[in-house]
């Protein structure tokens, strides 16, 4: 039987960014594309990552490759189960990336045998697989090694890192140190940002893509206000009275009632027409939800009488790479059990269906668009996509100057920024302050829509895949 399982995406017409791109964003993008479908013509792009579900590498990719299929171009995406033991592993590399401990295991020579003993089914299948003269790109540690298997077979490997920190200390050197071996097999490394690039990289193609994301996706299509309400309905977010079916569009086309709820920890629901401050992400205390919920309840809750903080993530049993999803979340309700009922009756935990991605992805794109204020409040971040999503959707945000997040934001302008993550007084503040100011709210919520616009829209990271792997075909 194939280890590797592949991924039914189907094929998106790339024309429809026409109607999001200005008209000159537009003509490179065509022209890329263009070239792009002579120039691999016969050729395979294969993607490997750890899992199709529950996080942003898989977003992007379902939706990229969506694209460059309507393109005219073979696309195909690979995933790679595997054993509790191996994930455990592959968090704890994850974490040192972020300079964090994690579980405080090792990387030592008994944790490379568990990787690479996990890996070796998977690269004899792909030795097998894959024609010389293809194209792989691997996501991430999980599949980083992989890369000495696919070059034996002839094919072109580029790693594809999505996370990493501005200031590397020592655990996350052990980590590249660890990784490095694999590393160096790929003949092109991309990262998200400058920053990010490791050192002993020299002399290998080396180039800065941050991520993007889908205008047309469920998650960022644009919703009427009555559909957002609907979904939030009966989803159980926000069950404020329905004004309709809830129904969400499918990026393929048509439509989709929502069937599912989620999961909700508060002590009574939002109220119709309250203040709503919402951070998404998955649980993992990079992204320290519970500094959220404390800076919330200490300096926001007193300031703004009626605002009320959402922390949304998913259904933890549906993330299958991140074994520590379901201990954040218990932390994340012990942190508000043990708040103040006034605090406590102001902030709510949601707990996101997964059994439909879409349906996952249309009930964050309706809490988005329902939020006065997103925040995403990381101690460390590869690059925090969801801000770009908030920003996308005309949302102001507040969020930490950290990795990728203060290449999206620009303080005053589109967002502000916390200088440090852990100052819960001076995230609270800047929370409370769009709060009570409106009108500069919506100001930085429009002009962060057209920095997405010009920055991190798909097309923009297609052209610059295309010219990467036209580069190592050439």
């Amino acid at each position: 039987m194939p280890i590797l399982q592949e991924v039914d995406v189907p094929a998106l017409d790339p024309g429809r960014f026409e109607a999001v791109l200005t008209a000159e964003q537009y003509a490179r993008f065509r022209d890329a594309a263009r070239a792009a479908r002579q120039r691999f013509a016969g050729t395979t792009i294969y993607n490997l990552s750890s899992t199709a579900y529950g996080g942003g590498v898989a977003e992007m990719l379902r939706s990229l490759l969506a694209y460059v299929r309507g393109g005219g171009l073979d696309a195909r995406w690979l995933v790679m189960p595997a054993s509790p033991d191996f994930f455990q592993l592959t968090k704890r590399i994850h974490n040192q990336l972020h300079g964090a401990p994690g579980d405080g295991g090792a990387l030592d020579e008994a944790a490379r045998s568990v990787y690479e003993d996990e890996l070796r089914a998977a690269a004899e299948e792909l030795r097998v697989r894959v024609r010389p003269g293809e194209c792989v790109v691997l996501h991430d540690p999980q599949t980083a090694g992989l890369a000495p298997a696919v070059r034996r077979a002839g094919a072109h490997v580029v790693w594809r890192c999505h996370v990493g920190v501005d200031e590397p200390n020592e655990l996350v050197r052990a980590a590249w140190a660890f990784l490095l071996p694999y590393v160096r097999e790929a003949e092109a490394l991309v990262f998200s940002r400058s920053a990010f690039v490791w050192d002993g990289l020299d002399g290998r193609c080396v180039d800065v893509i941050p991520p993007s994301l889908d205008a047309f996706s469920s998650k960022n299509v644009d919703l009427e206000a009555h559909a957002v309400r609907a979904i939030l309905a009966a989803s159980g977010v926000l069950p404020d009275e329905p004004p309709g079916p809830a129904r969400f569009p499918r990026q393929a086309g048509g439509d989709a009632p929502v069937t599912h709820r989620a999961t909700m920890v508060e002590a009574a629901p939002i109220p119709p027409g309250a203040g709503v401050v919402t951070q998404v992400s998955r649980w993992d205390r990079l992204k320290d939800p519970g500094g959220v919920i404390a800076g919330f309840a200490e300096h926001v809750v007193p300031r703004a009488d009626a605002a009320h903080l959402v922390i949304a993530g998913p259904d933890v049993a549906a993330v299958t790479d991140d074994p520590e999803g379901a201990q954040v979340l218990e932390e994340c309700r012990r942190a508000w059990a043990g708040l103040p009922e006034a605090a406590r009756a102001r902030i709510h935990l949601a707990c996101l269906p997964m059994q439909d991605a879409e349906e996952n992805a249309a009930i964050v794109n309706a809490l988005q668009r329902r939020s006065d204020v997103v925040v995403q409040k990381s101690l460390a971040e590869g690059f925090g996509l969801t801000v770009a999503e908030a920003m996308w959707k005309g949302r102001p945000v507040v969020a930490s100057r950290v990795g990728g997040i203060q290449d999206q934001v620009e303080h005053g302008r589109t967002g502000l920024l916390v200088d440090d993550p852990r100052d819960l007084a001076a995230f609270g503040d800047l929370v409370a302050t769009l709060l009570e100011r409106p009108a500069e709210a919506d100001a930085m919520g429009r002009a962060g829509q057209a920095r997405v616009r010009d920055h991190f829209l798909g097309p923009h990271n297609l052209v610059r895949y295309a010219e990467l792997l036209t580069e190592l075909l050439d």
